[in-house]
């Protein structure tokens, strides 16, 4: 704890700190509860992950652009208890950035949210609140002044995807399209090679049309808007009696395309199956939480969205699906260098299953334009 506390009282907190202890289960950043004595506000202490977010400088100056017009916009309104509805972070004593560099390490503080609530239920409802939460963070900035960086490049480019996976086929470096030479050949590495080139067959088909979001901006049809990119359900903050606080985990928060936090939640919530799931059969696309986000998107995003962004929400709940296989089939197809596998032929199993939740998607997408269109 006291290397630790050392970097917590470099940052101008109030209040006595009193404990510094774990808090939640996040995979890429370390974070810690900063409890304080008498009746100081509690903090966040994060370390951030440099790995991931190599320009520390620009995450921090998104996320000030971010909070920083959200709070205004609060404030311009009237809004009470405004520090449990937009992340406050706490500047350092001697350079007054939010942000500090010691050892090759980089940490931050924002001021602690108390009866906050967070769940990880993916049901109707939840799905519900989730459209309505990002949509209206969407809504919120969608008259930001600031200029925003990408912290992560080219995060969700469809074309980039595709071209990944080219370059992989074209190597083949762990020998699973064509097979190794005798010898080199792992008797445990089941033979999928039929399997992937049918897939990359079917890739194929479906290729340009999924590329169509960087084709509509390029032809000046599709703006980049300030996105999420993260758009789970745990990643917003509920109070006591249900009530949507505040969006949280901001990280990710850069110029983006509204496909990208549409697209991006139903991925997950709307499968009926972990992303994972070998049994094909159970994998499906669930209309009821289609239905659910939509709605509440629509209701809080519908007054800056495009005539463009809404007619492709649906071509947006089919695309994600599309990259991720992609994406873990190239990561396969390299000999799984990139994504954490569980045995050894994940990659595989997690491509065949994003294909098929696909396809899925795509079987609904009349479904989704007349619901959307009733809305």
């Amino acid at each position: 704890m006291a290397e630790l506390s050392n970097i917590v009282s470099r940052f101008g907190i109030e209040g006595e700190v009193v404990s510094i202890e774990p808090l939640g289960s996040g995979l890429i950043n370390d974070t810690y509860k900063v409890t304080t004595a008498g009746d100081a506000p509690d903090y966040v202490l994060q370390r951030i992950n440099n790995a991931i977010f190599k320009d520390v400088a620009l995450l921090q100056g998104n996320i000030e652009a971010v909070t920083g017009h959200i709070r205004a916009k609060l404030v311009a309104a009237g809004e009470s208890d405004i520090d449990r509805k937009v992340l406050r972070f706490i500047k350092v004593k001697d350079s007054g950035l939010t942000y500090l560099e010691d050892g090759g390490k980089f940490w931050r503080v924002s001021v602690f949210i108390p009866d906050a609530y967070t769940y990880q239920a993916v049901n109707p409802e939840y799905s519900y609140y989730a459209g309505k939460a990002f949509g209206n963070f969407e809504a919120l900035l969608a008259d930001i002044p600031d200029t925003l960086g990408e912290t992560i490049p080219d995060f969700h480019n469809m074309e980039l995807r595709l071209s990944q996976l080219i370059e992989a086929v074209e190597n083949d470096a762990a020998g699973r399209i064509d097979g190794k030479e005798d010898g080199e050949a792992n008797p445990d590495d089941p033979d999928h090679s039929q399997e992937v080139l049918d897939m990359l067959e079917d890739i194929d088909k479906y290729g340009v049309e999924m590329c169509k979001a960087e084709r509509l901006h390029r032809d000046g049809l599709l703006p980049k808007r300030i996105c999420h990119c993260d758009t789970k359900v745990n990643n917003m903050m509920f109070d006591r009696d249900g009530n949507i606080l505040c969006v949280i985990d901001l990280d990710t928060v850069m110029p983006s395309f509204v496909f990208s936090d549409f697209g991006d939640f139903l991925r997950t919530a709307a499968n009926t199956a972990p992303e994972d799931e070998p049994d094909v059969e159970k994998i499906h696309f669930n209309m009821e939480i289609f239905k659910a986000f939509a709605k509440g998107y629509i209701e809080s995003a519908g007054c800056f969205l495009t005539d463009v962004e809404r007619e492709n929400l649906p071509y947006a709940a089919c695309m994600f699906p599309f990259m991720q296989a992609v994406r873990f089939l190239a990561d396969y197809i390299n000999g799984d260098t990139y994504y954490k596998t569980k045995y050894i032929d994940h990659n595989f199993v997690r491509a065949r299953a994003q294909m098929t939740l696909f396809h899925s998607a795509m079987e609904k997408v009349d479904e989704m334009k007349n619901f959307i269109d009733s809305l």
